[in-house]
Order: structure tokens, then C-alpha cells, then sequence
């Protein structure tokens, strides 16, 4: 069988189960009364381990095997659980995940994982969990009598004993296919140990089946060889006495069940009889075809832009409701193909939870890591980008914001820290607050790590407020660490996280409290592929704003333009706001100044700047597209748009004008 055409599935399944397996450790870690939780992550590991065997990964089925040991014995109250234990299923979970990630890579899968599967046997000493040896098998007196019955109708009454290979990981899966062999030659009468027992693997690698069935003994030991792993199969008639001696042997109480039970022909099994309406009311899709669909529907959304501008220059009635009807169709298309693109922020928080207890254990500290709003959703595009920053922004919460335990007791606190993360919808937004506890931001020490490294001189020094002092830490190679670690120290992190952040259209602004915490608040566009924006004029070219950008528009009068060294900056409600004139940073050719400035007023966190255009031609609806590899790094475009007419627009990135 080849299979490669499961191997999507089966990345994609593993991960749900390992994640799964990750929050639940983590819960259980809290409170390890709760044998609940074990069995989740009980039935996560069997599930993995069984794909994992059957798609030929087997150093990941190996190790997944010998967690189920060690989670078996902690269900059945044959180990007592404590940080080794937990530690060592964790180092699994990461071991696992590195593997699932060499295969989704195209890897074999393999790796070394000899240490850990020794320190999960020391764990469980090596001790077989509540294992039933198949030796025997009881013949209680309604078994017999049934056996009797049964002989006397001209059926075969067989002792079957299976024995698997001990290297078999699938036992339970591969005597469900003995069993199920068996069924569709006659009926089982009893096993040993029981099904229950056989099904939950409680046996050792071998089990007792009594059949009664018209098939002969070599057929039936031909059928059950071709299960594989199926290292024998040993089969003796049962003996048995007729009915007329069974007779005066019988109790009326066996007798009495004796009349309820009739072997005929081998019967469907009440699931086979009776199988449930699958409810799932979801499929999986692969995400490239939710990108063609989205390719293509923003074809569609500049043709709606073409055709709506030929309807105003026709002025034609039918047309003009032909056409807003589409544009309301084509609306609601856009919503519902753009709902399908939106994925849960939980994806990315899920992985955060782990990442914390490891990096307090590291660094000695208690921290206890809230997640609020983890349903919020965003595109999938974004989705893709933010998983970094909020990596940063958590470590730098961690080592430099909470502080070790006994700090946090003589300042009055508690010893555990507390770190919150929260999503949210605001608008066409998506809020992400990363907000801790701990010891905030020094200003003294932050200005005299800028004055040492010259990212600022005195002079300007002592004008910042403290919004402007907090927002040097995301300056590149800033660090306030004495000491380089593996957690921070280097400089690198918060520049990147801003920068990513307003590549991404959105902002990043931090509030501080120095002695009583911090909070990063990461303003986000819920989709970066349509936008809305406004349109501008400059001589004969158009450009593109977006919207998320734009505080509001304005006509400035010549007289009302001031010039401060040497740069035009108008009043703008009480503040002074630069003028950047766009004609003159893209040399736009043939540009004449009218008696006015038409002035764009944008942001960018708390800065403001105005941008002089000739006209705005209005709010529009546009397609992202990318500049591609021909104009890579084009100072202040972000990409470009197709218009109704068919000539592009370019797309001005605001956060770049701004310093």
C-alpha cells in the first residue's frame, strides 16, 4: 500500500495529538489528582503510537509505546507521579514533535531516542501493568452446555489459541483482526483474557479464543496466519460430553439462559446493525486551495471594480442594478471566503504554555502564564507572522520583567508571577496584550543603555517622556541584561518584533509601571490580502492609502504652513505634525501646487505626520499584490493594486514615512 497519499493526514493529526497531549500534561501538572487528564493524554499516545506503527515511523511508535507504559501505571495508581515522571513525558512530547517536523520536512522520521525510552523504563521499572498471561482458559457450566448444544447440531467447537509477535506494538489492533477473522467463520463464545481486557491491550502477546463455526481446522489456521504479526496459531477440538449427559448435570438457572441464546449464522455486530449518523459537520482542506480560491476572487474583486466604474460612465439604469447587485453577491462572497481564511490565535498561543514552564524552570523563577481570548481569530497570513514576535515579547516578559522569588517576597508580592496574554476584536482589528506583574521598566537604566550605546545624546535625553523612553528598548542590538543567556542578552528580539509587526500593517505601543509591571499591546488588520483604502491623486498617477493608516483628511491652506528647520510642519489640533510631500519624495513629473494642500493626516503609534497630495479620489476596496522579486525594497511602497480602469496604483506604506 503506498503511503504517501496519507501522510498529509497523518502530520496534520499527529500535531492535534501531540498538542493535545501538551495541554493536557500541562493541566495534569496542576493538579495531578485528576486521573482525567491522564486518560486524555492516555488515548492521544495510543492514537499516535497506532498511525505511527501503521505508516512504518518507528522510533516515534517506540517511544510513544513506552509513555503508555508509564501513563498506564500512573492510571492504575502503580506510580506515583513527581517531577521526574512529568519531566520525562515532556522531553517525549518535544522528542516526538521533532520527529513529526523531520517528517512534515520530507525526513525518515528517525531519531535517536535510545536515552529516552531508557529513562522512561526506569520510571516503570520495567514492570509488566496489570499483563494477563493467556494459559488457560475456564469452562464454567454454561459454556459447556452451550458447546454441547452446539456439537450436537454438527458444529465444530474449537480452542483457538494466538500467539503475536513480541515485537508487535498494534496488540490490540491486531487481535481486533483476529477477532474479527474469527467472527466471520462462526461465533465466539468466550476469550481469555476477556475482549475488555484484549481491547485496552491488558495481555501480554498472547490470548485464548473458544469458537464454535462450520469452517475446518486448517482453514481457519490459514485465516488467522495471514493477520500479520501473527507468530502462531495453535487450535484443538474442545471436548465435549453429549447433551443427553449434560442433561442431568444442568442447573434450571443455566438451563433457563440456555433457552435465550441460539447459535446460528455469524450475526452482525450492532454497530454493523445500527450505525450512527456522523454529525462532523467539518472537512479538511488543503490550505493551497484556499489560497487559489482566494487568487482568484481577488481577479474577481478588480473586475467588479472595472465594471462598476463602466456602469457610472454609461449611466445605463439596468446596468447600474445589475451591477450593484453583483457588488453586493460578490460582498458577501468576500466575507464568507475571508471567514474561511480566518484561524484561532490558539494555534499559536498553544505552544506558549510549554515554552514558559521550561524557561522559569530554567531561570529559577514561578510563573504562571494566563491566556485569555485564545478563539479570537486572524488570517492565516498573520497568523503565519505574529508566532515570533509573541515568542520574543514572552521571553523578555520572563527574564527581564518577573522577578526571582525571593525579589518578589520582600517587594511585597506573591512568589509566582503572573504573565497574561489576551486577544480581542476591536473594529477591523485584532488586539494582542502580553501584560506581567513583574519589576517594569527602569527609565534611568533604559536612558543610560541608549546614552551608551549612542542611540540618543544627552541633549535629547532629557526631553523624552516616558512613552518615548520605553519605545528605545525596541531600538536594534538594545539589551538591558548584564549577562548574555540562552534566553536574552544579545540584542536581538524587540526590534524584530516591531519591525514585523509594522510590516504587517500594524503597531506595537508599551505601557509601564516601574515596580508593578508591563504590557505590550499589539494592534493587528484582521487580513492583509483586501484592504480597504483611499485613493489619492498626484498630477496623473494614483496611489493607494490604507485606511487603517488614515486618521482623517484635510485642506490646508498655504498660509497656514510653517517651516521649522528647514522641514513644512502645520498646527494640527495643537500639536505640530511634519508635511511630507509625496509629488516630491516619488518625483512625480508634471506636478503643479494648487492655492491649497490636500493633506492626508496618518499614524504610526503615537506618531503623526501629514501627507500633501494634489485630490483624494475616494474610499475603495483593493487587492494587496506584491511588488514581487523585480522591485524588492522600494523605500515606502508596500505593493501594488489593480484599478477599475486597469492601471495600477501603488500601495504607500505610512509606517515608513514616519520616523
Amino acid at each position: 500500500m503506498d503511503m504517501n497519499q496519507y501522510l498529509e493526514v497523518f502530520i496534520e493529526e499527529s500535531r492535534e495529538h501531540l498538542q493535545n497531549v501538551n495541554d493536557q500534561l500541562m493541566r495534569f501538572e496542576k493538579n495531578t489528582d485528576d486521573l482525567g487528564y491522564v486518560n486524555e493524554i492516555f488515548r492521544s499516545a495510543h492514537t499516535l503510537k497506532g498511525m505511527s506503527a501503521t505508516m512504518g515511523f518507528d522510533d516515534l511508535a517506540q517511544l510513544t509505546h513506552k509513555m503508555e507504559n508509564v501513563l498506564d501505571a500512573v492510571r492504575n495508581h502503580q506510580l506515583d507521579v513527581h517531577t521526574e515522571v512529568l519531566d520525562a513525558l515532556f522531553e517525549s512530547v518535544d522528542a516526538l514533535e521533532i520527529i513529526v517536523q523531520s517528517i512534515s520536512e520530507g525526513g525518515d522520521g528517525q531519531l535517536d531516542v535510545k536515552l529516552l525510552v531508557q529513562k522512561l523504563q526506569r520510571i516503570v521499572a520495567e514492570e509488566p501493568v496489570a499483563q494477563h498471561a493467556a494459559s488457560s482458559i475456564e469452562y464454567d457450566e454454561l459454556v459447556e452446555t452451550l458447546l454441547s448444544q452446539t456439537v450436537d447440531q454438527g458444529f465444530n467447537a474449537f480452542e483457538i489459541t494466538v500467539q503475536l509477535e513480541r515485537t508487535c506494538l498494534l496488540k490490540a489492533a491486531r487481535a481486533y483482526m483476529v477477532f474479527d477473522v474469527l467472527e466471520q467463520a462462526g461465533d465466539v463464545i468466550k476469550s481469555a483474557p476477556t475482549v475488555q481486557d484484549i481491547e485496552q491491550e491488558k495481555f501480554e502477546s498472547s490470548f485464548i479464543v473458544i469458537l464454535v463455526t462450520n469452517e475446518s481446522h486448517e482453514k481457519l489456521q490459514a485465516s488467522i496466519m495471514e493477520v500479520s504479526e501473527v507468530e502462531s496459531v495453535k487450535i484443538a477440538a474442545v471436548p465435549v460430553k453429549k447433551e443427553t449427559e449434560m442433561e442431568e448435570l444442568v442447573s434450571p438457572e443455566v438451563a433457563a439462559a440456555i433457552q435465550e441464546v441460539t447459535v446460528s449464522a455469524p450475526s452482525k455486530s450492532p454497530v454493523e446493525e445500527k450505525r450512527q449518523p456522523s454529525n462532523n459537520k467539518t472537512i479538511r482542506v488543503n490550505i493551497d486551495r484556499l489560497d487559489s480560491l482566494m487568487n482568484l476572487f481577488e481577479e474577481l474583486v478588480i473586475d467588479r471594480g472595472r465594471l462598476e466604474q463602466i456602469s457610472k460612465e454609461l449611466n445605463n439604469s439596468e446596468l447600474d442594478e445589475t451591477v450593484e447587485r453583483m457588488s453586493r453577491i460578490s460582498g458577501d462572497l468576500q466575507t464568507i471566503i475571508l471567514n474561511m481564511r480566518m484561524v484561532p490565535v490558539e494555534t499559536v498561543f498553544n505552544r506558549f504554555p510549554r515554552m514558559v514552564r521550561q524557561l522559569s524552570k530554567d531561570l529559577g523563577k514561578q510563573i504562571e502564564l494566563q491566556i485569555v481570548g485564545a478563539d479570537t481569530e486572524l488570517d492565516r497570513t498573520v497568523i503565519d507572522e505574529i508566532g515570533d514576535p509573541l515568542v520574543h515579547l514572552l521571553r523578555n516578559a520572563v527574564d527581564h520583567g518577573i522577578e526571582m522569588p525571593q525579589a518578589r517576597l520582600e517587594n511585597g508580592k506573591n512568589e509566582k508571577g503572573t504573565i497574561r496574554l489576551k486577544a480581542y476584536h476591536s473594529g477591523n482589528h485584532v488586539f494582542i496584550d502580553l501584560e506581567d506583574d513583574g519589576a517594569g521598566i527602569n527609565r534611568e537604566k533604559v536612558l543610560q543603555k541608549a546614552l551608551d550605546r549612542g542611540i540618543i545624546d544627552g541633549k535629547t535625553a532629557e526631553t523624552l517622556t516616558d512613552k518615548q523612553v520605553y519605545e528605545l528598548i525596541f531600538a536594534s542590538g538594545f539589551s538591558t541584561a548584564e549577562q548574555i543567556s540562552d534566553v536574552s542578552g544579545r540584542g536581538v528580539g524587540l526590534d524584530v518584533v516591531k519591525n514585523t509587526i509594522e510590516s504587517l500593517g500594524g503597531s506595537v505601543t508599551i505601557d509601564s509601571s516601574e515596580g508593578y509591571g508591563s504590557r505590550f499591546s499589539i494592534q493587528l488588520p484582521l487580513t492583509l490580502s483586501i484592504i480597504s483604502a483611499l485613493l489619492v491623486q498626484m498630477s496623473e498617477e494614483r496611489y493607494a492609502l490604507p485606511l487603517s493608516s488614515i486618521i482623517e483628511t484635510a485642506i490646508v491652506q498655504p498660509k497656514e504652513v510653517m517651516h521649522v528647520h528647514g522641514q513644512k510642519v502645520i498646527d494640527f489640533r495643537g500639536a505640530i505634525i511634519p508635511l511630507i510631500d509625496l509629488k516630491e519624495l516619488f518625483t512625480v513629473p508634471n506636478s503643479v501646487q494648487g492655492d491649497h494642500y490636500s493633506v492626508v493626516i496618518v499614524k504610526k503609534g503615537e506618531k503623526t505626520a501629514g501627507l500633501i497630495v494634489d485630490s483624494f479620489i475616494g474610499q475603495q476596496e483593493i487587492v494587496l499584490k506584491s511588488l514581487g522579486h523585480y522591485l524588492p525594497g522600494v523605500f515606502a511602497i508596500s505593493g501594488a493594486t489593480i484599478l477599475g480602469d486597469g492601471q495600477v496604483a501603488l500601495i504607500i506604506d505610512c509606517n515608513a514615512l514616519i520616523k
